[in-house]
């Protein structure tokens, strides 16, 4: 079976974006979703696609969702639909789910664990967030405190949660 996860940093408002671009730039948590998703399938909605500075991510195989009939994007797979992806990833270890919003909140109830970077500060003008985190449904199994430093203008926390 395919453990699917969803991987995101989002500030304390739970803002992930602002003009379809990152809130920040956060050394730290780009080599932390390098290390977590390298090897693996990841899915995005095309705009999370388009925001990606060198197109499609090396070392992992891209999959984007994209209801355009008949795009094609190099060195990706394109889907119309999750249906479609789902079936494409059947037999993987694991995949994760890389944004944005709307592919965030259409998969949430359906992943089976979160890795959640918390930037901790409140950007202004963001645009885009995640939906809430249910403490109901959601454990955290681990925490990573980093505070700011020369390279990371933020304090941010690594944390994984896995469905009760």
């Amino acid at each position: 079976m395919t453990l699917v996860s969803m991987i995101v940093a989002i500030d304390e408002k739970n803002a992930i974006g602002k003009n379809n671009q990152l809130l920040c730039h956060l050394p730290n948590d780009l080599k932390y979703f390098k290390s977590i998703t390298q090897g693996h399938t990841v899915i995005m909605g095309r705009n999370t696609y388009e925001s990606l500075p060198n197109g499609a991510l090396p070392n992992r195989r891209n999959i984007v969702l994209s209801r355009k009939p008949g795009l094609e994007i190099d060195k990706c797979e394109v889907f119309k639909s999750l249906s479609e992806t789902k079936e494409a990833c059947s037999g993987e270890n694991q995949v994760f789910i890389i944004g944005g919003a709307t592919l965030y909140s259409q998969c949430l109830m359906e992943v089976d664990s979160l890795y959640v970077t918390y930037i901790h500060h409140s950007f202004d003008g963001a645009d885009t967030f995640f939906p809430s985190i249910d403490n109901n449904i959601w454990q955290e199994v681990s925490r990573v405190y980093n505070p700011a430093d020369e390279k990371n203008q933020y304090a941010h926390s690594f944390v994984v949660y896995n469905r009760r």
